[in-house]
């Protein structure tokens, strides 16, 4: 149990972890452990206004253009997104395709990308053009892009590069069965270290949320999630405050002078793990943030794709952003009303020069 702790450390403590000194960007990744990805770009896509405080010189598109150079697997975690392709590998192999014209057409298409090497999805519907299907959210698809889908979710296939924003797949040996007990305990502790790493500090019941969206990434372990849990909490560093338990790496101190916020405005993506948690979002900051991307126009509130403005360690409002022609366009919204402390409008500005940058 970690010694006396206030929400004002926690707060503080949770945005100087996240906004670690810019590195390169295999390490950033390796750092932070997991980033979300999204394919709206409202000015840039998730992944991309997520790095780009954390990598140096990052510009829009990087992560796309060097990710086949990188050791970095992209699918299902607790989200979809990026992260070191040996904690990927962790969560193989998941269930099998079920039926046996299932089975069959995935291993002709898995016979088909071998000889190619790789192949965009356009090719493979052009050699087999296996129809339409419904998908998730209850529309038609492709049913090869389906089942391609489904074969990169079962590590059967990986994305091997993005061309213009499309998957790219190649093959790859299915992972091992693991068989023995401590060996599946052992990678189910170090998924939800990764959780840990990326979310930290997280209430206790963001904690066991998280953990049981693991049940996306291991589905054939799903038995074993409230285990891990406990084994967890046994683990981490915890405190008691203001009414709510709070979990964070062992060996790190909240209250330490290390984790000291700058005089900055910051733009964060909307699944930035900074403000990704919107339990704790409220906890920190007494209002609820919301992703609006999928609500009706005229039932918004912040805007269709809002990102939480940060100043020093507080989120004080948002910004609606749009890059058009090469011109920043711009709104604001303040939870109360404009910062008023010295510094703040020149911090805005800096910050808006390097979303300029980083979108040119």
């Amino acid at each position: 149990m970690a010694s006396a702790i206030t929400l004002d450390e926690l707060r503080r403590y949770a945005v100087a972890r996240s906004l670690f000194s810019p590195t390169s960007l295999a390490r950033a990744i390796e750092r932070i452990g997991f980033v979300q990805a999204d394919p709206i770009r409202a000015p840039a896509r998730a992944q991309d206004l997520t790095l780009r405080h954390r990598v140096t010189n990052y510009r829009a598109g990087d992560l796309e253009h060097r990710y086949a150079t990188l050791d970095i697997e992209e699918g299902v975690f607790v989200n979809y997104g990026f992260l070191p392709r040996a904690d990927y590998l962790r969560m193989h192999p998941r269930a099998s395709l079920r039926g046996s014209s299932a089975k069959g057409r995935a291993q002709a298409l898995l016979e088909f990308i071998r000889e190619r090497g790789t192949a965009h999805p356009r090719e493979v519907d052009e050699r087999f053009a296996h129809g339409t299907t419904t998908n998730y959210w209850g529309g038609s698809s492709n049913a090869t892009t389906h089942l391609l889908g489904g074969m990169h979710y079962r590590g059967l296939l990986r994305i091997a590069r993005r061309d213009h924003g499309i998957r790219v797949y190649s093959a790859q040996e299915p992972a091992t069965v693991v068989r023995d007990a401590p060996t599946r305990r052992a990678h189910l502790d170090a998924l939800i270290d990764i959780i840990v790493r990326a979310y930290a500090p997280l209430p206790a019941a963001s904690l066991s949320a998280l953990v049981l969206r693991l049940r996306y990434a291991t589905p054939q372990w799903i038995r074993e999630l409230k285990p891990a849990l406990l084994r967890a909490k046994q683990r981490l560093a915890h405190a008691h405050v203001d009414g709510v338990e709070w979990y964070w790496p062992a060996g790190e101190r909240p209250a330490s002078s290390r984790y000291a916020v700058s005089d900055r405005v910051r733009l964060l993506a909307p699944f930035d793990p900074i403000v990704w948690d919107r339990r704790r979002f409220e906890l920190f900051w007494g209002w609820a943030y919301r992703f609006e991307a999928y609500t009706p126009a005229a039932k918004r509130k912040l805007g269709y794709y809002a990102l939480p403005l940060l100043w020093r360690d507080r989120i004080v409002g948002w910004a609606n952003v749009s890059n058009k022609a090469d011109k920043l366009d711009y709104a604001f919204g303040y939870v109360d009303r404009k910062p008023r402390e010295a510094g703040f409008d020149a911090a805005l500005e800096a910050e808006l020069t390097r979303l300029r940058t980083f979108l040119a």
